[in-house]
């Protein structure tokens, strides 16, 4: 499939998230809601933006015992979340079960079943902070092992870095989604990522799904920032 964009919306107030949706709503793109939207407004908001019109990524990033991530996988996806993510590293029946319990439960609400990711290295670490929470080897090396995990859980895909992207599918394959943070386009800044790639470079590398957040959400023109990107992911193709 095509690479496609999806748009953070790190927000916690009404008037920025309805600035940030005026701005994208004739765009074609994914958002993605995480801990800071869901904490101020709640789930509900995963429904707002479908009935937006808006695919919906849920970052909620789920990380417990199996049976507390399938209920909790249960009640997002009758949200109706296009994508949501758990931990790799909760291990491989975890995975299992919020795919199998999101899957039943948007059956059951007579919805499409909501993509699952997992989590492997966050981009925000770089080789001495992996090494520093306990990961063996390199992030490239740690991501690829999270990866099979969340393979052999049922997932998806994951969630990587762009410089994991091509590794991944190489080793669970090509339909094995990945799902892409920390792009920057050129010229602007890392901030607080340190493994980045520009959208050019990301669709190049296999991304799937591209995350970008204060380079859209932070210009002064959002729309223009974003048609700017989506235009540079095109040239990819």
């Amino acid at each position: 499939m095509a690479a496609r964009l999806i748009v953070a919306l790190d927000v916690s107030e009404e008037e920025p998230l309805r600035r940030l949706l005026k701005a994208l709503k004739d765009q074609p793109v994914w958002v993605k809601v995480g801990l800071e939207a869901l904490s101020a407004f709640g789930l509900d908001l995963v429904r707002r933006l479908t009935d937006a019109g808006f695919p919906v990524f849920a970052d909620v990033k789920y990380h417990d015992i199996p049976n507390t991530v399938a209920a909790a996988s249960r009640l997002l996806a009758r949200k109706g979340a296009s994508l949501f993510n758990v931990h790799c590293a909760g291990g491989a029946a975890m995975c299992r079960a919020a795919r199998e319990a999101s899957e039943e439960a948007a059956a059951a609400a007579g919805l499409p079943r909501p993509l699952v990711a997992g989590v492997t290295i966050l981009t925000s670490l770089g080789p001495a902070e992996v090494a520093e929470v306990g990961y063996g080897g390199t992030p490239r090396e740690a991501a690829l092992r999270l990866a099979r995990v969340g393979k052999a859980g049922g997932l998806d895909g994951v969630v990587c870095s762009v410089h994991e992207a091509r590794a991944v599918k190489e080793a669970c394959g090509e339909e094995f989604l990945t799902v892409c943070p920390g792009i920057r386009p050129a010229g602007t800044e890392a901030q607080d990522q340190k493994r980045i790639a520009t959208p050019r470079g990301a669709v190049e590398a296999g991304a799937d799904f591209l995350v970008v957040g204060r380079p859209v959400t932070g210009a002064p023109d959002p729309t223009a920032a974003c048609a700017a990107i989506l235009e540079e992911m095109a040239s990819a193709g």
